[in-house]
């Protein structure tokens, strides 16, 4: 497939995680082939969210998503600043209006400064009616300056440069179907013919704990979750990103407000555990509980002012009925670097994952 008898590394996927990966070896001097299933990179789970870069305020201190996101969205940012990809560092508000919501958004404050996110400081009523002047009236905000946007086509489509420049090879609608690891060597079997490498890194995103199978490894379980978005038409405008406390034991953070580099409002995602791991069908059906939660966040909206965008799908490790989120699970096989379970904070952590693919190799 390459015109070599073997290669050194192959990468299993090229979303932001995969072409992460390949930029980072590739620039160290190794022989990178990336594999992709889509027709081009970026095309699967990293296509499909808030495309948001993150302060790293929910996870637990120490943990891989807390670190990564940390030392990532300093990667990130250095990365866009030098290879001219759009962003923006707008800032998010983390908004309480109720004494109950007020008490959480101080633990979370407390437990952001415990986690190592940057700059986050509690602020009052009158200073988010300086930075929201439409916003209906809080108690209180977090306020997370280091908080931004991130053009994720754009991204993904400057990695996979870089790291062709520096000799990488990809190959887009190419499946992997079958493996077999022996002799020093791992042998991949793809609808375009056998590739052999000396080491596989696997970020197949949705589909990462079926590659780790195929690959003869122990992986967590992957549970697709989906999450819709709405696109929100209105004359207020809007500065930051607008996100309500989370609330306690859920799935995801609430239906929030982000910007897009265009200024244009969405609302989303939401939380619905699924099995496909392909449907990405419309759900308008859910205008009315966005409607609820945009009207709870932004204050009254009319119905009409929404309208139906699109949906995602995260690789999560945690099952519907745990109580608690999971951590990202890297970790190697015989020949393998394995990378499951890679949702949010995963676009903001993919420079530091990387990093961290490279010492295992």
């Amino acid at each position: 497939m390459t015109g070599a008898d073997q290669v050194d590394v192959v990468v299993v996927g090229a979303g932001v995680v995969g072409c992460s990966v390949a930029a980072t070896l590739a620039r160290r001097g190794h022989e990178v082939l990336v594999l992709e299933r889509e027709a081009r990179e970026g095309a699967g789970v990293s296509s499909r969210n808030s495309g948001v870069i993150h302060s790293g305020l929910y996870y637990p201190p120490a943990s891989l998503k807390a670190e990564t996101c940390l030392r990532g969205q300093e990667l990130l940012y250095s990365w866009c600043a030098a290879h001219g990809v759009s962003h923006a560092r707008l800032g998010k508000l983390v908004i309480a209006r109720t004494a109950d919501e007020e008490v959480a958004l101080q633990a979370l404050a407390t437990h952001a400064e415990a986690a190592g996110a940057r700059g986050c400081v509690l602020v009052g009523a009158a200073a988010v009616r300086a930075r929201e002047p439409e916003l209906p009236e809080v108690r209180a905000a977090l306020w997370c300056p280091n908080t931004g946007i991130v053009d994720v086509h754009g991204l993904c489509g400057s990695l996979r440069a870089d790291a062709e420049a520096h000799g990488a090879v990809f190959g887009v609608r190419t499946r992997v179907e079958a493996a077999e690891v022996a002799g020093g060597a791992v042998t991949l079997q793809t609808t375009r013919g056998p590739v052999t490498a000396a080491r596989v890194v696997n970020a197949a995103g949705l589909h990462a704990d079926e590659v780790a199978a195929l690959l003869g490894a122990a992986s967590p379980r992957i549970y697709p979750c989906r999450g819709d978005y709405f696109r929100l038409r209105t004359r207020a405008r809007y500065r930051h990103l607008i996100y309500p406390v989370r609330a306690r034991g859920a799935a995801g953070l609430g239906v929030h407000l982000t910007l897009d580099l265009a200024g244009a409002y969405r609302l989303g995602p939401d939380v619905t555990y699924v099995e496909a791991r392909d449907d990405f069908g419309p759900a308008a059906h859910k205008l009315a509980a966005f409607h609820r939660a945009a009207c709870a966040l932004l204050g009254p909206i009319g119905e009409d002012q929404l309208a139906y965008e699109g949906c995602g799908i995260r690789p999560k490790l945690r099952a519907p009925d745990e109580p608690a989120e999971r951590d990202f699970a890297v970790f190697t096989s015989p020949g393998c670097v394995h990378l499951v379970g890679i949702e949010s904070p995963g676009l903001t952590a993919a420079l530091a994952l990387a990093e961290r693919v490279a010492a295992l190799l």
